[in-house]
C-alpha cells in the first residue's frame, strides 16, 4: 500500500471524523437531557424554545426560529405542543398581522424554577468546570459560524 492510499484510508476512518465526534456527543447529551427534562414533561427542542422565552417573553415565531436556527415548519409543531400543554400562547401580532407572537403562560413562567438545576446537572455529568464548558461552547459557536459561511 502506498502513502497516498494510506492517507486516504486514514482520512476516511470513522474515529478521525469531526462530524462523528459531534454526532455521538450530541446523542449522549440528548440522552442526558431526556432524563433531566422528563420531570418537566419537555423534549429537548421544547426546552430550547422555553429557554428563549424565559430570556425574552412575547416574541415572534420568526425571532424564536432565528435564535434556534429552526425554520417555521419545524418550529410550529413544537409551539403547538407547548400551547396544548398550557405553557405558552400564540396570537397574531397587533403591529403586523403576518407575525405570530408567542407569550409564556403563568405555568410556563413557573416551569423556569423547576429547570434551574439543569445546566449545573449537565456540567456535573460532563465533569467540566465552568471555564472549560464556556471555552468549549465558544469553540463550537465559532465552528458553527464558520460552517454557516462555507
Amino acid at each position: 500500500m502506498n502513502a497516498k492510499t494510506n492517507d486516504t484510508t486514514t482520512a476516511l476512518m470513522l474515529d478521525n471524523q469531526l462530524c462523528f465526534a459531534l454526532y455521538s456527543t450530541n446523542l449522549a447529551l440528548n440522552k442526558l437531557y431526556r432524563q433531566l427534562l422528563a420531570p418537566l414533561k419537555l423534549t429537548y427542542p421544547q426546552y430550547l424554545v422555553m429557554l428563549v422565552l424565559w430570556e425574552q417573553d412575547d416574541i415572534t415565531v420568526s425571532d424564536i426560529g432565528e435564535r434556534l436556527f429552526l425554520d417555521s415548519a419545524t418550529l410550529t409543531p413544537l409551539l403547538k405542543r407547548l400551547e396544548s400543554a398550557g405553557l405558552i400562547s400564540r396570537q397574531r401580532s397587533r403591529q403586523d398581522e403576518r407575525q405570530v407572537a408567542v407569550t409564556l403562560s403563568e405555568e410556563g413562567r413557573e416551569l423556569q424554577q423547576q429547570a434551574l438545576n439543569i445546566p449545573q446537572a449537565v456540567g456535573c455529568a460532563a465533569q467540566c468546570d465552568v471555564d472549560t464548558m464556556l471555552a468549549l461552547k465558544h469553540e463550537l459557536e465559532k465552528l458553527r459560524q464558520q460552517l454557516h459561511r462555507a
